[in-house]
């Protein structure tokens, strides 16, 4: 029916329960999953294996896209699901993501992401609240933790170059009427449970978007604060919500504005974008 890829680094933790609960209520050979582990440092490999019906591909080379593009070549199907280890999707969300690409002229799609809060700190939980509320209109394909391409977008797509945000580049390979968000799926995100990590995972985000941009791949504007006072206007987010948003924005941008001299990102950029294969 569906082949699923897992890339999976140092995932241990997680990927037993999550491949079972990916699996729960399935028939024998409904989904050709892949898990591959990356350069990992526990179990992840032994854990994937336990789970009856997954096929795992151990790769000592590191990195995301390495990955996918391995398991991706040992795929028996189309669509193709892409998902990471440490979200959690369930076999209906699948079936119904494989509708949605039945369509007429859709060629990607992805769920809606639901946040895993617990254990997040007040803080960036309201960070998170605000973020989540402001990019929904716009997110489809990037940052929920899936994406689905049909045997059409899949040409498309890969050979995928190497880059951070591999659902970014996904993103923008489509036309807004070539991909489709699927309310009758949802993935769980677990997002950054501190400041900290927010801000790390958002250096790296913005890092993502500048080398997509350097392989004129850029996103489309992101929503600006007048769509937080709007937010706050029709009282969807609070004042001190807002606040919040707003206090760790400025930090954000410091941070990402001084790693992002240090590192001399742009000439790295440069560097990828000359080099990077042509559709």
């Amino acid at each position: 029916m569906v082949s699923i890829v897992i890339p999976a680094h140092n995932e241990a933790a997680v990927i037993g329960a999550n491949l079972r609960r990916l699996l729960a209520g399935t028939e024998p050979g409904e989904f050709d999953v892949i898990v591959v582990p990356n350069a990992c440092r526990d179990r992840t490999a032994e854990a994937a294996a336990e789970v009856p019906g997954v096929r795992v591909i151990e790769t000592s080379v590191p990195g995301k896209v390495p990955a996918l593009r391995l398991g991706d070549e040992a795929c028996k199907t189309f669509p193709r699901v892409y998902l990471d280890a440490d979200v959690e999707l369930t076999a209906g969300s699948v079936r119904a993501l494989v509708a949605a690409c039945a369509r007429p002229g859709v060629l990607a799609a992805a769920p809606v992401p639901e946040l895993d809060l617990a254990g997040v700190g007040r803080l960036v939980r309201r960070v998170h609240r605000v973020h989540d509320r402001m990019i929904a209109p716009s997110r489809a394909l990037a940052g929920v933790g899936v994406y689905v391409l049909t045997e059409a977008g899949h040409a498309r797509v890969f050979p995928m170059p190497d880059v951070i945000a591999d659902d970014g580049w996904v993103h923008t390979t489509f036309a807004p009427d070539e991909r489709a968000v699927v309310a009758e799926a949802r993935s769980v995100v677990r997002p950054a449970r501190t400041v900290q990590a927010h801000l790390n995972r958002r250096v790296r985000v913005r890092r993502g978007n500048r080398e997509l941009a350097a392989l004129d791949r850029a996103h489309a504007g992101g929503p600006g604060l007048g769509s937080l006072a709007g937010l706050v206007r029709r009282r969807e987010v609070s004042p001190i919500d807002a606040a919040a948003y707003l206090s760790v924005l400025v930090l954000d941008r410091a941070v990402s504005r001084v790693r992002r001299d240090k590192a001399g990102w742009g000439s790295d950029l440069s560097t990828r974008a000359a080099t990077a294969p042509a559709e």
